[in-house]
């Protein structure tokens, strides 16, 4: 965090200093946390109300770890500084702002918002891996992308950072526009608009509305990088000031913008050549990338990730050299386990939606073994709303339209898909339907055999990922 004194964070937050008045000139440097198991000697602690359990609970054992200030929203008995606030969440955010704000006067600090249905976390992990070739970069842990998570990341800036990669994710309309108040984009990147979350949002028409927040406050100066295979962000560059930077997987489009030819997917990666936009002199510069992130829908989120580095002026040497040190998305995104005995297991069970499940299952089909097969193991796509049941069924019959050998559906959110199935394909056991993962667990080990790629895709609130990582064990 840039360094403050307590009575100027007092003050950011608009709450009242109590435990501690003369301490209001010292200066406080450590980090924010809202976990008291993570709080380090010097930082501030958040005591910020659960859904299960409340920050006030657990602010002595944040002062034990070496906290030197607590925010909270009523007056604790620690031997410590307090400031007392109306909203602990709400004065996280007011902290980022003010720092953000402090970072930004130094001159050096550029900041890039990812936002999209899919693909920010991939995105954001890529992007960070170019641009700290070149500088000091602050990127989120995991996915912190929400009103806690993303002022976290923002207050881990210091005076010497160059770069700030914010994942800003939203739940409902307004959510992107909050964070950016706190930390506004120099380039402001959309992936795409998607099903994801639907139900929250009330269908996708709100969710391009949401996702557009991203767009509409940039400047004149700033960049929105679009993407262009997508005709509900393509639409954004009528809602922004900002210049517009094409990114599209479509090798033939025009060489105004970033893009991929030559994509070929194999069981280690995708290989693609990598176009930068033409400029003023003629064909702007090309790569060849060995991208070792599989699924070659994720091409897109190396493109994205280019665009947002190009328009900061990163060269294409560094660019193709932090594409290429990614090994995986991330946990549990399409993560390659197992091995022995001839069996693959990709881990891809941390997020889905009907465009992830649907990539997730091409790229089963693409890199099943010549004499193997290409089992799903599906779980079910939360927070779809009314096109719950029609896009369950959609990714059954995609799964019997491509091929797979194999489906088993595992808890009665997806069983939909099984139905679908069995409708589509007739099949005579080629899709099995479990209501735990225990069971699934059993029906696979009795059942794989050498040469087998699985794949276990699903909502996280679905909780496959524990049974991918157990398969993973099984065959490592």
């Amino acid at each position: 965090m840039i360094a403050m004194t307590i009575g100027d964070i007092a003050e950011a937050v608009g709450g009242r200093l109590v435990a501690g008045q003369d301490a209001s000139s010292r200066v406080i440097e450590g980090l924010s946390y809202t976990d008291s198991r993570e709080v380090e000697p010097g930082g501030i602690f958040f005591a910020k109300p659960g859904e299960f359990t409340d920050g006030h609970l657990f602010a002595p054992q944040a002062v034990e770890r070496g906290a030197a200030l607590v925010v909270v929203d009523h007056e604790l008995g620690l031997d410590i500084p307090q400031i007392v606030v109306d909203d602990v969440v709400d004065a996280l955010g007011a902290l980022a702002r003010t720092s953000i704000a402090l970072a930004r006067e130094a001159g050096v600090l550029r900041i890039v918002g990812i936002t999209g249905s899919n693909g920010k976390t991939t995105t954001k992990n890529l992007l960070a891996a170019i641009l700290g070739r070149v500088g000091e970069t602050v990127a989120p842990r995991a996915s912190f992308n929400n009103e806690v998570g993303a002022p976290l990341t923002m207050l881990e800036v210091g005076e010497s950072t160059r770069f700030l990669v914010a994942e800003m994710g939203a739940s409902r309309e307004g959510d992107i526009a909050r964070l950016i108040h706190m930390a506004k984009p120099d380039v402001g990147v959309v992936l795409k608009v998607g099903l994801a979350h639907a139900g929250e949002f009330g269908g996708i028409e709100h969710t391009q509305r949401a996702k557009s927040e991203m767009v509409t406050d940039l400047d004149a100066g700033d960049t929105a990088v679009l993407n262009a295979d997508d005709p509900r962000v393509a639409a954004m560059a009528q809602l922004t000031r900002a210049q517009v930077l094409w990114f599209g997987v479509d090798g033939d489009a025009a060489a105004d913008r970033v893009r991929a030819t030559d994509v070929r997917s194999t069981r280690t990666g995708t290989t693609f050549t990598l176009h930068l936009p033409a400029g003023v002199e003629g064909d702007g510069p090309s790569r060849e990338v060995s991208f070792r992130v599989l699924g070659e829908h994720h091409v897109a989120n190396a493109l994205a990730a280019a665009s947002a580095a190009h328009a900061l002026g990163v060269g294409i040497d560094d660019i193709v050299a932090g594409l290429e040190s990614v090994t995986r998305a991330e946990r549990w995104r399409m993560e390659v386990m197992g091995g022995a005995r001839g069996v693959t297991i990709i881990n891809d069970a941390y997020n889905a939606s009907p465009d992830s499940m649907a990539a997730a299952l091409k790229t089963l089909v693409q890199l099943r073994e010549p004499e193997g097969r290409a089992i799903a193991v599906l779980g079910e796509m939360s927070e779809l709303g009314e096109a719950s049941g029609a896009e369950h069924d959609r990714v059954g019959l995609l799964a019997v339209r491509l091929g797979v050998d194999q489906v088993v559906v595992v808890g009665a959110g997806a069983r939909r898909m099984h139905i679908s199935t069995i409708n589509e394909g007739s099949w005579d056991g080629e899709s099995v339907f479990v209501e735990t993962q225990d069971e699934a667990y059993a029906l696979l080990e009795s059942m794989l055999r050498e040469g087998d790629t699985v794949l276990v895709k699903s909502s996280n609130s679905a909780g496959l990922r524990h049974l991918g990582d157990r398969l993973g064990e099984l065959y490592s």
